[in-house]
């Protein structure tokens, strides 16, 4: 399944990605802005190991992101249980040298769009890091909400942070039965 917007594509992750996800996920300024469950360094055998996970989700929810067809980054949905379950995280990060291009904000909006209508979700939400001004314009932009600051909730690189938490509710179907 691919989603488009112009030259930025969501695409099922692919064999052929494993260099390029190893070397963009290799990197600090990336991982600085990920949950420390991603290791680092980040090897090609961690980059097979996430591919073949993607590759078994049932629905689909993790996807690569590719910039006029180069393998640029990667984003997903993590549906949450329970009372929760119309819910999904969105996680999203993008490699080093396509920075500053757009490509998150267009990925957030085509999956967004994907959660709403394929997965039938009411609402995405999103914890930033409250030094990443960048992913929080990436959801601002997207229209997403900041609906809180949890404070000193965060803990990364021996520091503790502010999490910015955004969110989108799909006006859509907020009525409608299960």
């Amino acid at each position: 399944m691919n989603m488009t917007d112009n030259n930025i594509t969501i695409r099922e992750f692919r064999d052929s990605d494993l260099k390029e996800l190893a070397e963009h996920c290799n990197n600090k300024k990336v991982w600085d802005n990920l949950r420390d469950y991603i290791p680092y360094p980040y090897t090609e055998n961690d980059a097979k190991e996430f591919i073949d996970f993607c590759k078994s989700e049932n629905p689909q929810q993790t996807f690569a992101i590719e910039f006029n067809e180069r393998f640029a980054g990667c984003i997903g949905l993590v549906k949450q249980s329970d009372i929760y379950r119309l819910t999904a995280e969105i996680g999203y990060w993008i490699g080093e040298p396509y920075w500053g291009n757009g490509i998150a904000t267009k990925a957030v909006k085509l999956i967004t769009e994907y959660g709403f209508n394929k997965l039938k979700l009411i609402r995405i939400y999103s914890g930033v890091f409250d030094y990443n001004k960048g992913s929080q314009r990436v959801l601002e932009k997207a229209g997403f909400k900041l609906e809180c600051i949890f404070e000193k909730s965060l803990f990364k690189n021996n520091r503790i942070y502010d999490e910015y938490r955004y969110g989108l509710i799909n006006k859509n179907a907020t009525q409608r039965a299960i």
